[in-house]
Parts: C-alpha cells; sequence; structure tokens
C-alpha cells in the first residue's frame, strides 16, 4: 500500500486567510471537482488552508493520503483531495468544542443516528480525536462545496451561529462536527471519510481506524 504525503505551503490572502495555490495543482481540483464552484467564496472566508494533491495514479487507484497535521493552526481549516473529493480537516480550539452541546435541539440528526460516519465517529464531535473533524466538503443537498464560516454571531448568519458550514447555493448549514441543521434543504450530516492516525501529528485519510 502506498500513501501519498501532502505538502503544504501557506500563501497570505488577508489577515484570516491563509491559502496555497499551486498552478497544475488548483486547475486539477477546479478540473476533477466540478462541485467546487463555491470555492472561491470560500477563500474569503475564515482561516483556510488548502493542500497540494495527490498524484494522477494515486487519485487514479484510490490511495489513502498522509497528512502532517502539525502545520495546521487552532481553528483553521486544512482542504486536501481524497478519491477526487475535497476532505476538510478542522482543528478545532475548546471554543469550538464547547458549542457542539449547544444547538442539539436546532440540528436533524444530533446524535449522527444515519450512517454518514463510521462507527468509531458515531460520538459527539463525530471524530477520533476530539481536537479534529474530518469531513468531506461536499454538500448533502446538491453536492455543492460549503463555506467554513468559523466567526461567531456574524451580522449575516444571525445571533445564533456559533461557526461551522454554510452552503450560499440554497442555503444549507452544519456546524462544526458537520452536522445538519434543522430547516435547511440538505437531508444529511456531512460524511465523515474512514481515517486514522499513525502518530500525534499524521492522519491517515482512507484507512479505517483499528
Amino acid at each position: 500500500m502506498s500513501l501519498k504525503k501532502t505538502q503544504l505551503k501557506k500563501v497570505k490572502v488577508n489577515d484570516n486567510t491563509n491559502v496555497l495555490f499551486g498552478s497544475v495543482e488548483r486547475r486539477s481540483i477546479l478540473k476533477a471537482t466540478t462541485t467546487f464552484s463555491a470555492i472561491g467564496i470560500a477563500i474569503a472566508a475564515g482561516p483556510f488552508v488548502e493542500s497540494m494533491l495527490p498524484s494522477e495514479a494515486a487519485k487514479a487507484g484510490g490511495a489513502p493520503v498522509d497528512v502532517d497535521l502539525s502545520n495546521i493552526e487552532s481553528g483553521a481549516l486544512l482542504m486536501v483531495e481524497w478519491r477526487g473529493k475535497p476532505v476538510w480537516i478542522v482543528h478545532r480550539n475548546q471554543e469550538m468544542l464547547k458549542f457542539l452541546n449547544m444547538d442539539q435541539q436546532r440540528l436533524s440528526d444530533p446524535d449522527s443516528k444515519l450512517p454518514q460516519q463510521p462507527l468509531y465517529c458515531k460520538n459527539e464531535t463525530r471524530s477520533i480525536k476530539p481536537e479534529y473533524l474530518v469531513a468531506i466538503g461536499i454538500c448533502t443537498h446538491l453536492g455543492c462545496v460549503p463555506i467554513f464560516r468559523s466567526q461567531v454571531t456574524p451580522n449575516d448568519l444571525g445571533s445564533e451561529w456559533h461557526g461551522g458550514f454554510y452552503c450560499p447555493c440554497h442555503g444549507s448549514k452544519y456546524d462544526l462536527a458537520g452536522r445538519v441543521y434543522k430547516g435547511v434543504p440538505a437531508p444529511t450530516n456531512l460524511v465523515v471519510p474512514p481515517h486514522t492516525y499513525s502518530g500525534d501529528s499524521r492522519l491517515i485519510i482512507g484507512i479505517n481506524h483499528a
């Protein structure tokens, strides 16, 4: 089994946003995933880092992706590609984790009863390690790419918004565990892919946790 390691390089876009743009890799994202129409909006939305993609051979074979987590700042999001899909890794801080227990009544599936995650992630944080959310960044409504909105109570999302993911295409909202809110078009929580850890700061996407 071969693992494709990600390589990260930060490029400062503004005071709140760090993004990597590789010329070939950027074009590959736009070509390989037509649902990435919202990615331009997402870049300006909050702390954001985008990784280089695995090689074409690795993508074609669905090879696991090895991610170094040591460069993800607390509260930031890293995006990698696995099997042609964007995978988000959010380094949740203590404030973010605290908010996960505040919106239970407003969530459609707060206990993750639907099989949108492996059994080892069927918990209140939908994760192996509470501080790291690993989720496929595709809206469960029509396949758009939501925006990472880490801000608390922004004007456009209201006083009850505690951070999460917002899909501007049709208004679906997810909390910081990828759980969908009630009353939005998306029917289910975001999908959590199989993943495991090979150390304190090494994540492997595509292999189930033992």
